[in-house]
């Protein structure tokens, strides 16, 4: 059953493992490189190091906020550590395209990446000019989802209505936030589907299928 968006006129999407599946394998490259990182920063054997930037994820909703704080990493530092990584395993999807094309509103993303990445990768996906802004980790002085701070700020920012927005993310857990400001959710990915927490709106492991045949507010010709 298609789900009802009427209500809908502002689009919010997380970047990675949203707007291209989990499955290439992309965000793993990210992973690997920041162990790295974090090993050289800390002096922490690889495994220890992986237990950090787990355990900073967890804590602080990203790793790099728990470096900044515990380690005083510079952000740039940390950011440009990805800006180099090969796209290729992104690819194109038509599909997604179009489905986002139909979206009446306004479409935004809302990432803890920062904006270089952000940039880059929704060029390399043909997509950038689909959106109206990218709201990134600096646009919310690295307080990362889902820290509620973060929420707020973009709100404030864009002056959105949270009842009239959705918002499409891989993680469940920064889902929490947004429908508490009464936004409707929707969690990504093949994890979605045995998701049980009441505050995921809908669920979809493919993003495009879920917006081509949403049901969504009438346009005036």
């Amino acid at each position: 059953m298609s789900a009802d968006l009427a209500h809908i006129d502002t689009w919010l999407f997380d970047l990675d493992n949203t707007l291209y599946p989990a499955e290439s394998g992309f965000m793993g490259e990210v992973e690997g490189r920041m162990t790295t990182f974090v090993a050289k920063v800390t002096g922490l054997p690889t495994d220890q190091a992986y237990a950090l930037q787990k355990r900073y994820l967890e804590e602080h909703g990203l790793t790099l906020r728990g470096l900044m704080l515990d380690h005083g990493v510079d952000p740039a530092d940390f950011h440009a550590l990805f800006h180099d990584l090969s796209l290729q395993v992104l690819a194109h999807d038509a599909d997604l395209l179009a489905a986002l094309e139909r979206l009446p509103g306004r479409r935004l993303i809302f990432t803890n990446a920062d904006a270089f990445h952000a940039e880059r990768v929704l060029s390399h996906l043909g997509l950038h000019h689909l959106f109206d802004d990218v709201f990134h980790i600096d646009s919310f002085g690295f307080r990362p989802k889902p820290d509620p701070a973060a929420f707020t700020a973009m709100l404030d920012a864009h002056g959105m209505a949270p009842d009239a927005t959705a918002f499409f993310e891989d993680s469940e857990r920064n889902l929490a936030p947004a429908a508490a400001l009464g936004m409707t959710t929707v969690l990504v990915g093949a994890h979605a589907a045995a998701s049980p927490a009441p505050f995921v709106h809908h669920r979809t492991e493919k993003l495009a299928p879920f917006l081509a045949t949403a049901r969504l507010r009438e346009t005036r010709r």
